[in-house]
């Protein structure tokens, strides 16, 4: 039987509850002798209320990982589980409507539809499930707007946006399912430092006002030292997991007014 909504997925998992759940992920890329193994073994677990960071060189696996998390692609082994559903028992039909539901995503290029307006590319999640025309829905995409500091900017097209502001619509748009788990694939590599440190705050308000359990892929060094816990990835395994001390995150935002990549 197919994923069902929401009776089936536990939707508001208690504190310290595991979101995600990753064990033995296998992954191979290509076919023949051109075939390799990207991921060997990959397990990790986050729990509700976590703020993460993947760190790792160019093709170490992050993205391919991060993938697998979301549900976007599937392993050659090993199992991925969103909020305890573990996703090999979802048939592919039943896969996007569950990513859809529990899963925000936001990656290095925001993937705005440049013929439709700020406020109708957040709705967007919503009309994938036959809603965000009614007035409710309109309203809490205004709401995820101003909260991004885009209060005044909800009718305006992609291209009447900077850089830094239409990625903070690709963050609004990720958050309008509210979904229990956001993933995203180097969410600042397109940005100068200025921008970079606003979707940075942006985040960790996420995370500290609202509970958000988030896990970023990057290779920017600021991004890890500015997490609660930075997993390293390097030839396909996690070599490390280190978490900070609680408290030691304040300020850390001041990383990002100093360059990098």
């Amino acid at each position: 039987m197919g994923w069902r909504e929401p009776a089936s997925v536990p939707l508001e998992p208690g504190e310290n509850a595991p979101v995600l759940q990753a064990t033995g992920l296998v992954r191979r890329l290509g076919s023949g002798a051109a075939a390799r193994e990207v991921l060997r073994g990959v397990g990790l677990t986050l729990k509700a209320g976590e703020f993460a960071a993947l760190t790792g060189p160019s093709g170490s696996g992050k993205s391919t990982l991060l993938y697998l998390l979301g549900g976007l692609d599937r392993p050659d082994r090993g199992e991925v589980r969103i909020a305890g559903t573990p996703l090999s028992a979802v048939h592919d039909d039943d896969l996007a409507r569950l990513r859809n539901r529990l899963v925000g995503f936001v990656y290095q290029f925001h993937f705005l539809l440049p013929e439709f307006s700020a406020l109708d590319n957040v709705l967007m999640p919503l009309w994938a499930r036959g809603g965000g025309r009614s007035r409710a829905d309109r309203a809490w995409g205004k709401e995820l707007l101003g909260w991004m500091g885009l209060g005044d900017k909800t009718g305006k097209l992609p291209r009447e946006l900077s850089g830094g502001e239409q990625q903070r619509v690709a963050v609004a748009r990720a958050l309008v399912n509210r979904p229990q788990l956001l993933l995203a694939d180097e969410p600042t590599g397109n940005l100068d430092s200025a921008n970079a440190r606003m979707v940075y705050q942006l985040f960790r308000r996420l995370h500290q006002e609202q509970g958000q359990t988030i896990l970023v892929v990057t290779h920017d060094p600021r991004w890890a030292a500015a997490s609660d816990r930075v997993l390293r990835l390097l030839d396909g395994r996690i070599v490390a997991d280190e978490r900070r001390a609680a408290g030691n995150t304040a300020g850390d935002a001041d990383g990002f007014d100093q360059g990098g990549s």
